[in-house]
């Protein structure tokens, strides 16, 4: 009969991918680790990793085995709500992936509020260009501007946000403001690296025009915000980012208004740990107090 605690080691080791991650998260040694894997494979007789050279991937029978054990630990976080302990404090890791942009200027403050308010939960903050799949557990949660198809995922509109043209001083004393959209096929612009956006939706300045003239690409949003406020050229910003650089001017701010949903996703097996429920109700609640911070110039 294996020992149900070996779980608690697998899951890890399955998440981190990796000996020494795990047992940090742990606070034991690695060969703890090891050892308690070992034990499970003899106890089940069977293999649940196979060792490769960047880390330990699950076998076919290590994945039922964690889909398994993850709800083990689900229906175990359930145990003090269903008890009436519902004022004890949530604990562990959730991992969040987004892209570059809302991730650093945005949910990562938001973030730290909540780590403020619940110590005992860790978030990691991963920022991708591409979309992630949360069936092959690559996070626990998924923000991202497009909503997310995929088999058991529960996926909910967090809300959306602004964005707008902007320039810098030096820009505008160089080569004017323009007076309406008509006007704008006369300047430079500041965009993305076209055959490395990865996800279509970023390529948000094609809502305003095709930009004939440019004088700056980049893959990263804050490496183009700051061509923009180094007067490059022209070019569309999230709100909530360019509010943060003084030297970032609104060009044609009422004429010119984009827009972005932002999609949240977790897998249903996650769903109802309390560690990722209450990192959920926290975004959610953070994109309805913020709705001005998103939107207003």
């Amino acid at each position: 009969m294996f020992n149900w605690n070996d779980l608690v080691f697998f899951l890890e080791l399955a998440r981190q991918s990796r000996l020494a991650p795990a047992a940090r998260r742990l606070r034991v040694d690695h060969t703890t680790v090891s050892r308690r894997i070992a034990e499970l494979e003899k106890d089940l007789s069977i293999k649940l990793f196979d060792r490769k050279p960047d880390g330990f991937v699950l076998t076919e029978q290590g994945h039922r085995l964690f889909a398994i054990a993850e709800r083990i630990e689900q229906e175990a976080s359930t145990v003090p709500q269903a008890l009436g302990a519902e004022h004890m404090t949530a604990t562990g890791r959730v991992r969040v992936v987004t892209m570059e942009g809302i991730g650093a200027w945005f949910v990562a403050e938001r973030l730290v509020e909540l780590a403020e308010r619940e110590p005992g939960v860790l978030v990691e903050l991963v920022t991708e260009r591409h979309l992630i799949s949360l069936t092959k557990r690559e996070a626990d949660i998924f923000i991202s501007f497009v909503q997310p198809t995929g088999q058991r995922l529960v996926v909910k509109k967090l809300g959306n946000f602004r964005l707008a043209l902007y320039a810098s001083p030096e820009y505008i004393a160089r080569h004017g403001l323009p007076k309406d959209r008509s006007e704008l096929a006369n300047h430079t612009f500041v965009d993305y690296v076209e055959d490395l956006v990865a996800i279509q939706p970023v390529r948000w300045l094609l809502d305003v025009l095709d930009p004939p003239n440019v004088s700056f690409r980049s893959s990263s949003m804050h490496a183009q915000q700051n061509a923009i406020a180094a007067g490059a050229g022209i070019g569309l910003l999230p709100l909530f980012s360019a509010r943060k650089n003084p030297k970032l001017l609104p060009v044609l701010a009422d004429e010119v208004k984009v827009y972005r949903d932002v999609y949240l996703s977790v897998h249903e097996d996650l769903e109802f740990l309390s560690r990722v429920r209450l990192v959920i109700r926290h975004l959610v609640d953070a994109f309805v107090r913020d709705h001005d911070f998103l939107h207003k110039l």
